[in-house]
């Protein structure tokens, strides 16, 4: 089983496509599929950006994040995403009605919908100040 792998960068988009790559090369080694691992950095993007625009929108600095990769049973990949930002439970944001005509949708909400469907299983909670989201992906390969 492997072990875990962190990263920790600025908050910023130069950091985008390393955290992208430290992911996906850890998805790769564990044997996951090229296509569920382009949906899983599809929804690590959408989380990403959010965190780069909007957690630390209010400060003169963008603070850190961290990732961490790791195995779970059975063949889970498990993804932590902590950021000392603004706190947002993806949770409470509106689901957007994707049945609606596109003149008639609301602007926004689509990326947490594509994190919500791309990944098997979302947690979110706020611990000492700090938010960790955590996205579960199966390897459903084998």
């Amino acid at each position: 089983m492997a072990m875990p792998q962190t990263m920790t960068l600025p908050g910023t988009l130069d950091s985008l496509y390393p955290f992208l790559d430290f992911v996906s090369l850890f998805a790769q080694e564990q044997g996951f599929s090229s296509e569920r691992i382009s949906k899983i950095a599809l929804a690590l993007e959408e989380v990403l950006v959010n965190i780069i625009k909007y957690a630390y929108q209010s400060r003169d600095a963008a603070g850190d994040i961290e990732i961490t990769c790791k195995l779970g049973d059975p063949r889970a990949l498990i993804i932590d995403v902590v950021d000392s930002g603004t706190p947002f439970d993806l949770f409470s944001a509106q689901e957007p009605d994707v049945c609606a005509g596109i003149d008639e949708r609301r602007i926004g909400g689509l990326g947490i919908f594509f994190v919500k469907q791309f990944m098997d299983d979302v947690r979110y909670n706020r611990e000492e100040g700090r938010n960790r989201l955590t996205l579960v992906a199966y390897d459903t390969s084998s």
